[in-house]
């Protein structure tokens, strides 16, 4: 069947797009209506607040607002944005950008160095997400309207961390009412090509175009975007065969390798800074003694795992440091499965014949997790370990880890993803100390961990060789203390319809697709 525009007649499906465009009496003339629809394995964000957001909404967010910059990760470079252009000081701690002219906001007014001041500040002040990003900012200064100045504590790359996909983007300055209920609706409030139409929240979002965008559009740009969550796989991939889906992603590796075969489909496998981790309950029983988590490390079946799960588009994790990243190495221990070990490490413990049950969470609609965790769940039954496997949406999953102690899961499974290319966004939120859980899963503490990451962080632009391998020190105690399964990097695979065009995949925001650079042929 060749895929075309989904028409605005098709009103079954989505009849509330006639009022989201403009669209009235449908009259006879009218130029069709053009969207794309991104079918999601799981809720398409979890906050409306673009400081907040530190979970799905990562591909919603990026099409809304905007950063003062972008960062290019296939070519490491850094790409003008918001702002046209930057200096550094040169002690490295005054950083001046000059903001690009015409941007306005969804509401008509002009973007200004205020605007600016005031999104990271109050970022910074919510606490809450990816704002440690902008740890290093002692005070942010309006040079004059369309030139905004930082002044950091000590060095660091702050054009790494202005073109972030969490806790930099910009929005405007008198959206934000003292009660925030701007951000239950979240409207008018980017410089990003699409703004917000409605929503029906934990299953779908549509984003209407921006007209006005400071980008520009193309002829055949799309007018609405839908982000629907859409949990069965099978599912997803009859949208994708039928055209009622532009693109999807997550979907079995066996129905990828079919979908390769089918014409009217494209698929694009591409590099991801993407891995897959289960973390250990650190605190709870059995799991807060070492050597029973080190015996669960060498029961994984890691290759089996990626080889069936994954179809093989990825390698065993050495570490928390992705492949392609800086700070990975492959100089790193690593678990492999090895029963024997597992009984060996048991044997130190007081569990050698087993014989307790553990729950592991995984993201429901997630093939991949969720066969990784039957697999493991075979393999610990030889160990006459009893592994209860769950899947939960995402924010049930979330909520569960981070409520009363005593009812939290003994292993969590998730994907994670660097928040900028350096090997701290893999590792802060992860596994340095929290006083309330936030993403540190594992409710690990270790000062010797925190120093070392926290000081390598601040000498990235001193030293940078010896902050990564300072980095990659961290993690040798991460594996020593099998504070987590680290399983595989994977490559992401994306299926879109066949005639969309100018797709491109940036690991830098992984999940995102820029719906204002596609169009159809």
């Amino acid at each position: 069947m060749k895929r075309r525009f989904v028409l605005i007649t098709v009103l079954a499906l989505l009849g509330i797009l006639l009022s989201a465009c403009g669209g009235g009496g449908a009259a006879s003339n009218q130029k069709p209506l053009k969207f794309a629809v991104y079918a999601l394995n799981s809720e398409p964000l979890t906050s409306w607040d673009p400081a907040i957001e530190y979970s799905n909404g990562i591909h919603v967010h990026n099409n809304m607002y905007e950063q003062l910059l972008c960062y290019d990760a296939i070519n490491k470079k850094i790409i003008p944005l918001l702002a046209e252009s930057y200096t550094i000081s040169d002690d490295g701690l005054t950083w001046t950008f000059k903001l690009r002219q015409g941007v306005k906001f969804q509401n008509g007014d002009p973007l200004t160095a205020e605007d600016v001041k005031y999104s990271i500040e109050r970022t910074m002040q919510l606490g809450a997400g990816a704002s440690y990003i902008w740890s290093a900012v002692n005070a942010i200064n309006v040079v004059d309207p369309q030139t905004v100045e930082f002044k950091l504590s000590y060095k660091a790359p702050l054009d790494l961390i202005a073109s972030t996909g969490y806790a930099a983007f910009i929005y405007s300055k008198k959206c934000v009412k003292e009660d925030n209920t701007w951000i239950d609706e979240a409207k008018g409030c980017g410089t990003g090509p699409y703004m917000l139409k409605s929503s029906k929240w934990g299953d779908e979002v549509i984003l209407e175009k921006y007209a006005d965008y400071w980008g520009g559009w193309q002829e055949n740009s799309f007018d609405v975007v839908i982000f629907r969550k859409v949990a069965e796989p099978a599912t997803r991939r009859q949208m994708i065969e039928t055209g009622e889906a532009t693109i999807t992603v997550e979907l079995p590796y066996t129905d990828i390798e079919a979908l390769k075969n089918n014409p009217n489909v494209t698929v694009y496998v591409e590099p991801s800074f993407q891995n897959l981790i289960a973390m250990f309950n650190t605190q709870k029983a059995p799991l807060d003694n070492v050597d029973v988590r080190r015996a669960l490390s060498y029961a994984f079946p890691y290759e089996q795992v990626i080889k069936t799960a994954i179809g093989g588009y990825g390698r065993q994790s050495y570490g928390m440091v992705p492949y392609g990243l800086w700070g990975w190495s492959d100089k790193l221990p690593r678990y492999e499965y090895n029963l024997d070990k597992a009984r060996e490490y048991l044997q130190k413990t007081g569990y050698g014949e087993g014989g307790f049950k553990l729950l592991l969470t995984y993201t429901a609609g997630n093939e991949a997790e969720k066969g990784a965790a039957e697999l493991y769940k075979s393999e610990l039954a030889k160990l006459n370990i009893d592994l209860e496997i769950r899947g939960m949406p995402w924010d049930s999953q979330w909520e569960l880890a981070k409520g009363a102690p005593e009812n939290r899961q003994d292993i969590l499974m998730m994907y994670w993803w660097p928040d900028m290319p350096s090997p701290y966004s893999m590792l802060y939120s992860t596994f340095h100390s929290e006083d309330e859980p936030l993403f540190n899963l594992a409710y690990y503490k270790n000062p010797q961990f925190d120093q070392l990451i926290d000081t390598a962080n601040e000498i990235t632009s001193i030293d940078f060789a010896k902050a990564e391998q300072m980095f990659i020190e961290a993690q040798r105690i991460l594996l020593d203390e099998a504070v987590s399964l680290f399983i595989y990097d994977r490559e992401d695979v994306w299926v879109t319809v066949k005639n969309l065009q100018g797709f491109k995949f940036n690991p830098a925001y992984p999940t995102v697709v820029f719906f204002h650079e596609l169009t159809m042929k």
